[in-house]
């Protein structure tokens, strides 16, 4: 999933590596971060399918660094990721709100929406954390309060997320206080 991230970070312009290291992993949050083990075989995995260019810039003092750019392919890419995600990018929520976060990229409005449709559509499908064979306990059926409590928690949020969706896909435009979605180029 850090491909996504890369990609759209540096669709807002050239970055040299630690800058993009550091605004993948705030994205990310705590829960998950970023090691270079990780993002540097993601960026080299990028560049050698051309999706990326890099090149040397003066640094600080003697040093160099490294500076990252968003490629013609990689732009092309990152529409068909946007365009196209994964059915876990629009199921798990963390995933989801990656895609959500470079979705006004998407140069046409119709295809932000499709997007959020289908998350639309995940949510208001039944859910549980915790079933009985194959039936799905509802809160109620669950004693335990600390589960109780993440069936509050979750569905506090679902109810919110399809609230906000809902609204959104009632206009043709982007969602009110979001930038309008950006140009190819």
């Amino acid at each position: 999933m850090l491909e996504l991230p890369i990609l759209g970070f540096l669709a807002e312009g050239p970055l040299h590596g630690y800058e993009l290291r550091r605004r993948v992993a705030r994205l990310s949050g705590y829960a998950r971060p970023i090691s270079d083990g990780s993002l540097y075989p993601a960026i080299n995995r990028l560049l050698k399918a051309g999706w990326l260019s890099r090149h040397i810039e003066p640094g600080a003092g003697a040093t160099q660094r490294y500076v990252l750019t968003l490629t013609d392919a990689g732009r092309e890419e990152l529409h068909r990721r946007l365009r196209e995600p994964g059915e876990l990018d629009i199921t798990d929520l963390a995933r989801f709100l990656t895609v959500l976060a470079f979705l006004s990229l998407l140069p046409s409005v119709q295809e932000q929406h499709a997007v959020l449709r289908r998350r639309l559509t995940f949510l208001e499908q039944p859910a549980s954390f915790f079933y009985d064979g194959d039936r799905p306990l509802r809160r109620r059926e669950v004693t335990d309060p600390y589960r109780q409590g993440m069936f509050t928690i979750a569905g506090a949020t679902s109810r919110a997320e399809r609230t906000w969706l809902r609204d959104v896909l009632a206009h043709d435009t982007p969602a009110a206080g979001d930038a309008p979605a950006a140009s190819e180029g």
